[in-house]
């Protein structure tokens, strides 16, 4: 069997990588909160289709939508109003349930402040009839209830779920029970599997990296932040790869990504529900066999996620050797004055070798910036021919 092309060796690298994060709900490593334009873009998911064109509009011609404080942060206070008001709803009445309820207020409070905050401020939304109807005509203007909808959507950005001391006392319950099992097995023949089992329930926890709700928000978590790691690179800004930013456009792309997971999250639960409200297997097996059609999309879904890593893993090569560029630069820029102090010392032979070493280097550096721009350009072609 041939070896496989070494670009199609990092295509399918990346790509199980992207899936294994995916299926279990957890990015390797810490990172930080998506910024407010990729947190904006994904929440466009949620939203409809002239929602969506106001906000491509606005954002076209450079509009800014009011900072709250990170729309990361926004997400975690809702899911903590949610669990609390949860925790308060379960509780029978009496003081702690008082409390409860008091704290689940509170939570419900900063929500409101927040979206007030949001909703209302006239330093980014016309409030005037004449600019209101100015906004209007140039497709810039967001309705009250369009400002709601985007706020609520934004309240769901993805963003790792944080660590509370439940987590830590589950975890801590888990090994005591991966213990317990391996040492009744330990003496008897069943003890090699006891041991496997222990050690697989172990591993069910401590896990390192972050860890997100479900399957649809790490993929969308990592589409944000690919975005923000390709849109903040120097490499993709520069004129080496004006035809590839013309190729692609990233915003839309996330965009995309994000309209098509929801649908996909929100079409499984409800298959989900069905097949528990199910009665008799020939309903069931109808059901599993929808379930089924939906998997190709989940495949393409991650598949664009993994172009787009690979394209951010390619700039990344990229900017290393445009530094060499610059570095090689600099020091043709010195020539003149490095000639000067070889010749004074006698040593011409020393200045000829230097330059033509700098004349490699930057030969060799070109070379590399066409491969990439080779790789990056069929990156391109496989994103933009799965998402039609």
């Amino acid at each position: 069997m041939d070896a496989m092309h070494p670009a199609a060796q990092r295509r399918a690298h990346v790509t199980a990588q992207v899936r294994r994060w995916c299926e279990e709900a957890r990015v390797d490593g810490a990172h930080r909160e998506l910024s407010a334009d990729a947190a904006v873009l994904i929440a466009a998911g949620h939203l409809d289709e002239p929602t969506r064109q106001v906000l491509a509009n606005r954002r076209h011609i450079g509009r800014p939508l009011p900072d709250i404080g990170g729309f990361g942060a926004l997400r975690a206070l809702a899911d903590d109003y949610v669990r609390l008001d949860h925790k308060a709803r379960a509780m029978r009445p009496g003081a702690l349930q008082v409390l409860a309820s008091y704290r689940a207020g509170e939570v419900e409070r900063r929500l409101l402040t927040a979206r007030a905050r949001f909703t209302h401020s006239p330093a980014h939304y016309a409030n005037g009839v004449r600019t209101i109807r100015r906004d209007r005509r140039d497709g810039v203007h967001l309705e009250p209830a369009q400002r709601d909808a985007l706020f609520d959507a934004l309240a769901r950005t993805p963003a790792p779920l944080g660590e509370h001391r439940t987590d830590q006392a589950t975890a801590a319950a888990v090994n005591v029970a991966a213990e317990r099992l391996a040492g009744l097995t330990e003496r008897t023949r069943w003890a090699a599997a006891g041991r496997r089992a222990a050690d697989a329930l172990g591993a069910t926890v401590g896990q390192p990296g972050d860890r997100f709700a479900d399957r649809f928000d790490a993929l969308l978590y990592l589409a944000g932040t690919l975005y923000d790691r390709i849109d903040g690179s120097a490499a993709w800004h520069s004129d080496h790869f004006a035809v590839q930013r013309a190729q692609l456009d990233l915003a839309d792309e996330l965009t995309q990504i994000a309209v098509d997971t929801l649908a996909l999250r929100g079409i499984g639960g409800e298959l989900a529900t069905a097949m528990q409200a199910a009665h008799g297997e020939a309903a069931r097996e109808q059901i599993r066999s929808r379930q089924r059609a939906l998997e190709p999309v989940w495949d393409q879904l991650v598949e664009r996620v993994a172009a787009l890593a690979r394209i951010g893993d390619l700039l990344g090569e990229a900017e290393g050797r445009l530094r060499s560029i610059a570095a090689v630069q600099r020091t043709m820029s010195l020539d003149s004055r490095i000639d000067e102090l070889v010749a004074r010392a006698g040593n011409r032979e020393m200045s000829t070798a230097n330059t033509h070493n700098v004349g490699d280097q930057i030969g060799g550096v070109d070379e590399l910036i066409l491969g990439c721009q080779a790789l990056l350009h069929g990156d391109i072609l496989a994103l933009q021919t799965r998402s039609r």
